[in-house]
């Protein structure tokens, strides 16, 4: 059975909607050409510690989901009815994103200063993903298509 998507939407509704999944898109993006490109200038402009050599590799695969996610995201804001599963990936993502920059900063590992831009991002990415996903929850006794 396919998994319920996003159907019950206002116009209004629908372009916040498309904005967010667009602004996460792009930010996926940024972060795959970082991480596939630039790894070292890319931890170095985020404060932390440049990673050796050999970690590129790992870097590099995480880069390789920055872009399938983004293409993911990309594709949800052009869909008509964006499939709510990869919206709640998503909105995992941001919140798992959120509790580590948290309890890096709070065991005193990674400064604030470092990981707060990433995590307000997180926490707006959050709130919005969930907005989306409260407002077209599939009304009770109903089976989405």
């Amino acid at each position: 059975m396919p998994s319920p998507s996003c159907k019950s939407q206002t116009p209004k509704g629908k372009d916040m909607q498309k904005t967010l999944l667009w602004l996460i898109a792009i930010s996926q993006f940024v972060l795959a050409l970082f991480t596939l490109f630039l790894p070292v200038t890319f931890f170095t402009l985020m404060g932390l510690t440049p990673p050796a050599a050999d970690n590129g590799y790992m870097i590099g695969m995480l880069g390789a989901r920055f872009l399938a996610y983004g293409i993911g995201m990309a594709m949800l804001a052009r869909a008509s009815h964006p499939d709510r599963f990869w919206i709640a990936n998503m909105l995992l993502i941001q919140v798992v994103d959120f509790a580590l920059g948290a309890v890096y900063a709070g065991r005193g590992i990674t400064p604030i200063a470092v990981v707060a831009f990433p995590m307000v991002n997180a926490a707006i990415f959050s709130l919005g993903l969930m907005w989306v996903l409260r407002r077209d929850q599939p009304k009770a006794g109903t089976i989405a298509a």
